[in-house]
């Protein structure tokens, strides 16, 4: 949460300073749900971009959410259907990264479920305050400040524990150097390239590393 408090800060100053305004520009922190998506979508509608660049740009960066999705169904086979349709909209990185590594520890598919449940949810109301406070204090916040430097380390506290062995290690730096070296590709390919590359990597030395 520490984390992300200050990314949603950064989101609701940039909302408040967009052509489509603050409101609606904040109202995709209720509709997306996405921190990442969200900024690329306003910053690409303040360039004036065609709508459907948008989109496929919102889809492209969010496309992680499908590899989330495929490690955590086989857990949410075990939920009422209710909370297979629901608990979706609710997912974010951060609820993956705690849920799949608590998932290793425990069975009861009732924990399972209201784990993630917690975890998604209370991350979810934190983002919405931290969207309206920023969208309330808008160009107050000084630029000293660098509020925007949280949102690399938002993701790299949730990386790091994960890392349990040397596959893994090889799969983030290669995904991460990849992802870095491809920041410059265009409608926010980069992330794709980077994640694409990673998984690669992992799996050809998940099998050469015995």
């Amino acid at each position: 949460m520490i984390g992300v408090i200050p990314f949603g800060l950064v989101f609701g100053i940039v909302a408040a300073g967009s052509t489509i305004g603050p409101w609606l520009g904040g109202s995709t922190s209720v509709i997306m749900f996405a921190g990442a998506a969200q900024l690329a979508t306003l910053q690409l509608m303040d360039a004036g971009v065609a709508g459907a660049v948008v989109i496929a740009t919102a889809l492209v960066i969010n496309a992680r959410h499908v590899m989330y999705s495929a490690a955590l169904a086989p857990h949410f086979q075990e939920f009422p259907a209710i909370a297979r349709f629901t608990l979706p909209y609710v997912l974010t990185d951060q609820a993956f990264a705690v849920s799949i590594v608590r998932y290793g520890e425990v069975t009861d598919p009732v924990y399972k479920q209201w784990y993630f449940t917690g975890a998604a949810l209370t991350l979810w109301i934190v983002w919405q305050i931290s969207t309206v406070v920023g969208i309330v204090l808008g160009a107050q916040v000084p630029a000293s400040w660098s509020l925007d430097f949280a949102i690399p380390l938002v993701f790299l506290v949730l990386l790091v524990p994960a890392i349990k062995s040397r596959p893994e290690l090889i799969a983030a730096v290669v995904g991460g150097g990849i992802a870095v070296a491809a920041a410059g590709a265009p409608y926010g390919l980069g992330l794709m390239i980077g994640a694409i590359s990673g998984v690669i990597a992992g799996v050809i030395a998940q099998r050469v590393i015995r």
